[in-house]
């Protein structure tokens, strides 16, 4: 570079710093004039503020007359200072600086490895306790008329007149807490006359068609299953009428079924049953393929062929059952012997047959009402054993009440609103009617406690002590509560002490056909059971 533009450039740069302190000589200086203000500025509001500390504190008027000293109309304050060393927090930068300090990662992974162990330790432990717990038996599998008891209503006649009678009572039968009502026969069917046997036309003094679907109808509304009794010579010395005779009517009953399933029945009931799986086994193989593979009920369920027998040995109903395929059977078993013969009965067809398959009355279709048995101190104890045993209880009308059989096959319904009204008899009808109510209330109680209770419903059968007058047997299912039932048909007092290490020491009271109150504590090992006298005990599962 030649010296002229090297003394060319030294004049221009003279010449910038010479404008730049022409600029910011003015600004350091304006600097420091605004600085003077400020100074002096405070220094007035500081004489202001230890003049203000020296006033006395001002009176309502005062503050009025010294409102006109105050600069439009500002407030000042005195803030007081914080003391100093008091903690006010770290600052996101502090916490930042801090937590990333070698002390405070090793807590954190610290605290976050035992929350796991934790959580894990806590998921161990919810699988040990499902793992040791005892399982849950599966549920077997019920019909319809497994879940409560079969009423039998054998002549309708005899319970209300006629089928339009019968369907007003409906409502009354389903508050018994049964299952399903048994009917009739009803057809038309003269005694020991085969000319005159027809199945699918009601007799003109039962009601009619329309009467039966009436009751039909108004039974399904009362969730009440409804089985017809088709047994064809019902009023006859032979149900089938002759040997020679079975395979004519048992050609007739298949046509039978097919027209009174289609009107809506849940099941068909048949008495003598034996003579048809023996004489024409092919025909009875076509009798259950139209009941039980055919058409299902209103709800769906399958319909139920239900057998009669006269038979009355253990073995030889629990033979019937595997022949006949049927699906309950009725049958004498429980109607003759003492009481070791009926535990011995009740133990051969459990061992036998699964108990959905068991069926148990102590009367027929027509005579056999449970106050013929033992007179009626025994009725309450008799509904006790029928609601308790492993199977399917099974009444006839007025078994609730203690209808007494009368010389007629089949004894009038007693209903309270019918009985007379004679003065001198005021009393004794008083006391029928609270024995009868007494009776109801038992009937009823036994009814629901079976339905809702899984030991009583299906649960396993234990015979714990039987002698010719005594029984017990424990019902047990799973974890639910067990259900311990003592009878006594002596006519004087049974000790009955139990010790089973199924049992505990003490079991509460359910009921007592002797009217003591439930709820009370029973020993078991000290267990006392009076003549004529049934008592229904409960305890708890443990494991």
């Amino acid at each position: 570079m030649s010296r002229d533009e090297e003394a060319a450039g030294a004049g221009l740069k003279d010449a910038e710093m010479e404008e730049k302190e022409q600029v910011e000589v003015p600004l350091r200086e304006d600097r420091e004039e605004r600085k003077e203000e400020r100074k002096e500025e405070e220094g007035e509001d500081k004489e202001d503020q230890e003049e203000q500390e020296k006033r006395p504190i001002s009176t309502p008027d005062a503050a009025n007359g010294d409102a006109a000293a105050e600069k439009n109309g500002s407030v000042k304050l005195k803030i007081l200072e914080e003391p100093e060393g008091k903690f006010t927090g770290l600052s996101k930068e502090e916490l930042l600086r801090v937590a990333g300090t070698p002390g405070w990662v090793r807590t954190r992974w610290s605290l976050l490895a035992l929350f796991w162990l934790g959580w894990v330790g806590m998921l161990a432990g919810a699988v040990l306790i499902v793992l040791q717990a005892p399982r849950c038996r599966d549920l077997p599998a019920l019909n319809w008329w497994n879940e409560g008891a079969l009423y039998q209503v054998g002549d309708v006649r005899a319970f209300c007149d006629n089928l339009q009678g019968l369907e007003q009572k409906v409502e009354l039968i389903a508050k018994l807490k049964v299952k399903a009502l048994v009917l009739g026969p009803i057809h038309v069917a003269p005694r020991d006359d085969l000319s005159g046997l027809r199945f699918e036309e009601v007799a003109a003094s039962k009601g009619n068609l329309e009467q039966f679907k009436k009751v039909l109808e108004a039974a399904h509304k009362k969730d009440l299953f409804v089985v017809l009794d088709l047994t064809p010579n019902y009023q006859g010395t032979e149900p089938w009428f002759s040997n020679g005779s079975v395979t004519n009517v048992a050609e007739r009953l298949k046509s039978a079924l097919v027209f009174w399933l289609n009107e809506g029945l849940d099941g068909v009931q048949l008495s003598g049953v034996e003579r048809v799986v023996s004489l024409v086994p092919s025909l009875w193989s076509d009798i259950q393929a139209i009941v039980q593979n055919g058409t299902r009920t209103a709800r769906g369920d399958r319909k139920a062929l239900i057998g009669v027998t006269s038979r009355s040995s253990a073995q030889g109903v629990a033979a019937l059952l595997d022949s006949s395929g049927v699906d309950l059977l009725l049958s004498g078993a429980l109607r003759s012997g003492d009481a070791t013969e009926r535990a011995q009965t009740v133990q051969t067809l459990y061992a036998a047959h699964n108990q959905s398959r068991l069926a148990w009355s102590l009367g027929g279709r027509s005579r056999g009402h449970l106050a013929s048995l033992g007179g009626g101190d025994l009725i309450r104890l008799h509904q006790v054993l029928l609601f308790t045993l492993p199977g399917t209880p099974v009444f006839n009308y007025g078994d609730e009440i203690g209808l007494v059989d009368e010389d007629t096959d089949f004894p009038r319904m007693l209903w309270d609103s019918e009985e007379p009204d004679e003065p001198e008899l005021n009393s004794t009808l008083k006391k029928g009617r609270a024995e009868r109510r007494t009776r109801l209330q038992v009937f009823r109680a036994l009814g629901a406690l079976r339905q809702r209770e899984r030991s009583l419903l299906f649960g396993d059968f234990l015979l714990l002590y039987n002698s010719s007058s005594s029984l017990v047997f424990l019902r047990s299912w799973d974890q639910s509560e067990r259900y311990l039932a003592a009878f006594n048909w002596d006519a004087l007092p049974a000790a009955l002490p139990l010790r089973h290490a199924l049992l505990p020491p003490v079991a509460t009271l359910v009921l007592d056909t002797d009217d003591s109150p439930a709820g009370g504590s029973v020993r078991l090992e000290e267990l006392q059971v009076g003549p004529g006298q049934g008592l229904l005990l409960r305890f708890p599962y443990t494991p």
